[in-house]
């Protein structure tokens, strides 16, 4: 049986928790049973076997890799799954540059990571991403890093955000490329603009909605 996170909307979305940043990658599959998986970070075997063996158990044919953005614990995985799947991950053309740093870094945290292809077909803002029936509009939200974006579906009413916006917290801006300033408005303009009862998928921790944010969020709030 398909066991999934959330059966709310047509994609249905499972979450996976990964490696030691407790990463949220996450995969939509269509009613056609098509996959879409965003943010690679499994980091081990363990790991690497836990999302095959879903992927496999529910016949789900995986034919779109994205990235939000570019920072170790989102692209950990990236190699196995290009390998496993022969997907090529797609990012924001602002990105390229914290993605092949990875690589350099990588050792510091302790990570035998492996480097995958360079992506080839970078994400435009406003780009609608269509999948089947469904659709994923880009939104770029740089700040938490230089490139990063949101992948909004407005039909089905959610956000996957990645580290932009969390349950009460907003991305750290402390790391080469980020920027205060450009992250509050990229919230205040990009994704505040969304109806309130947008359900926002987070990098890490628990899910929330823009309203809430707008009201409790201690960041960035209206």
């Amino acid at each position: 049986m398909c066991k999934f996170l959330s059966f709310l909307f047509m994609f249905k979305i499972k979450t996976f928790s990964f490696n030691p940043f407790q990463e949220n990658t996450y995969l939509l599959v269509n009613e056609q049973n098509e996959g879409i998986l965003i943010d690679s970070g499994c980091s081990n075997a363990q790991e690497e076997q836990e999302l095959t063996s879903f992927i496999t158990d529910n016949n789900i044919q995986l034919t779109l890799l994205l990235n939000t953005h570019a920072h170790i614990d989102h692209v950990l995985g990236y190699s196995f799954v290009n390998k496993t799947y022969n997907l090529t991950t797609r990012l924001h053309a602002s990105e390229m540059e914290v993605f092949r740093a990875v690589k350099v870094y990588a050792p510091n945290y302790g990570f035998m990571y492996e480097e995958g292809p360079e992506p080839f077909d970078l994400l435009k803002d406003e780009e609608v991403i269509q999948f089947g029936e469904d659709e994923l509009k880009v939104l770029f939200c740089p700040g938490h890093s230089p490139g990063s974006v949101v992948f909004y579906c407005e039909k089905q009413g959610f956000a996957i955000s990645g580290d932009v916006l969390f349950y009460r917290s907003i991305g750290r801006t402390d790391l080469p490329g980020g920027d205060h300033g450009t992250l509050l408005r990229s919230i205040k303009n990009k994704l505040y603009t969304l109806p309130d009862d947008t359900v926002i998928f987070s990098g890490h921790g628990p899910q929330t909605t823009i309203g809430a944010e707008k009201v409790y969020n201690p960041f960035v709030n209206m």
